[in-house]
């Protein structure tokens, strides 16, 4: 049930037509991981937690440093040398009071994937990197929960979402190596790619909308276009052709 404080808190969310209190409660009782407290982390975090998430998983294992200030809001200069994840949960505390942090101190690694992700009901994909991408990716299979892709370059980013055993999984996608190189990046990039993401989440959550599966939007800002790909499921995908594909959303 929502609270009075809770119902005057969305209020504008729930005049939407296709939400309503059932959806509102729908997040309250969600559970999402967010793997990487940077530059879409912060984006993600931001939106989920304003928009009534119950509980929010932060999983990142690195401190703030002066360069992540360009583009990872949620970290303010007062915050250099912080762990990100306790840095984080100070803001999102503050953003919304209804909303549960747990925040976990914790590099992924294929030992502890899978662990990490226990009691969660989805996870976004908020990394910088392929590896652990591969290593998140193959973890929510596993669990059999969505993974909800972002991913960003200078102006340009990629959103897609992976429901277990109805679409195509991220290693379908990324089939080859791709070189770990620094990336460079606006902040505005991880604002709009975070805000699809967390838009993802919530209608997910909320049972609402069309999701982006075997879908993937790609944006670019430089010329502020946004273009549609097709995503196909290669049957011998090492991480999802053994799934059962008779899950259900």
């Amino acid at each position: 049930m929502l609270t009075h404080g809770e119902l005057v808190r969305y209020d504008r969310q729930l005049l939407i037509r296709e939400m309503g209190t059932a959806s509102q409660e729908r997040l309250k009782r969600a559970r999402i991981a967010i793997a990487g407290a940077g530059g879409l982390g912060s984006a993600v975090a931001i939106y989920l937690a304003a928009a009534g998430i119950g509980t929010i998983g932060l999983i990142d294992h690195d401190e703030v440093r002066l360069t992540n200030l360009n583009r990872q809001i949620l970290h303010w200069t007062g915050d250099v040398g912080r762990r990100k994840v306790a840095s984080a949960a100070e803001k999102l505390k503050n953003i919304n009071p209804f909303t549960e942090i747990v925040d976990v101190d914790r590099m992924i690694t294929d030992e502890n994937a899978a662990d990490l992700l226990s009691g969660f009901d989805g996870v976004v994909d908020a990394l910088d990197n392929l590896q652990t991408r591969f290593l998140l990716n193959k973890a929510a299979l596993d669990r059999g929960i969505p993974l909800f892709h972002g991913a960003v370059r200078a102006f340009e980013g990629r959103v897609m979402t992976i429901i277990p055993g109805k679409s195509a999984c991220l290693r379908c996608v990324y089939r080859g190596a791709m070189s770990e190189e620094k990336l460079p990046v606006i902040g505005v990039t991880p604002a709009v790619v975070g805000a699809f993401q967390a838009t993802e989440v919530i209608k997910y959550v909320a049972k609402i909308g069309k999701l982006l599966t075997d879908r993937m939007v790609v944006y670019d800002g430089l010329n502020m276009s946004f273009t549609e790909l097709s995503v196909k499921r290669n049957l011998n995908c090492p991480h999802c052709a053994s799934i059962d594909w008779q899950g259900k959303r």
